[in-house]
């Protein structure tokens, strides 16, 4: 089975990843490559900084690896958090704050039409492929659930009633940006691993 290094800290992340990619590929947090180190993330899009972590790895280990980068965009705030979703009341990475944050700026606006977006690098072989997965939806006025992660409890996806955090990992993933950009990533694999 081959096998890829994926570029994060964050074993929810890797939890989700490994759900969708189980059976497929052998895949391996930085924590379990023996990685200690948390990965820069200086853009200003999504796009260059999934390209930085990756980069990094690839450039530190010289092993396939890939790494993504997921941001809420809320249309009636410009875009944010977008890329700073992680640190949007600071660099504690805090999302209990970063909700409070949210939602305190959101408190009299009417739109809240929202979305997820992530971005997949991958880097095979010294090259570089992006994937993309996008789940629209809203941002709800208070907490709603006790599951997932983020911002997940103030996010209902268009075509459901709950939140990402009301539902189980299986509901979560019929909807979420993660597995859309993650089931472009598997196809490619593979196609390029000549798998059925």
């Amino acid at each position: 089975m081959p096998s890829l290094i994926f570029a994060t800290n964050n074993i929810h992340k890797v939890q989700e990843i490994n759900i969708i990619l189980h059976g497929y590929f052998d895949v391996k947090s930085l924590k379990e490559s023996g990685i200690e180190v948390d990965i820069p993330e200086p853009h200003d899009t999504l796009e260059t900084n999934a390209t930085e972590k990756s980069s990094f790895i690839y450039n530190l280990l010289g092993k396939n690896c890939f790494s993504e980068d997921t941001g809420l965009e809320v249309y009636s705030l410009n875009g944010e958090p977008g890329v700073k979703s992680a640190r949007y009341a600071g660099e504690d990475n805090d999302f209990n704050k970063n909700i409070d944050k949210l939602l305190g700026k959101m408190k009299d606006i009417q739109n809240r039409s929202a979305q997820f977006k992530t971005v997949i690098s991958l880097i095979l072989d010294g090259k570089e492929y992006q994937f993309t997965g996008i789940c629209k939806g809203m941002i709800t006025k208070e907490r709603k659930g006790s599951g997932g992660f983020g911002y997940d409890p103030v996010f209902i996806p268009e075509g459901s009633a709950k939140t990402f955090a009301e539902m189980r990992m299986e509901e979560k993933n019929m909807y979420s940006h993660r597995k859309k950009a993650t089931a472009q990533l598997i196809t490619f694999l593979r196609n390029h691993y000549g798998k059925n």
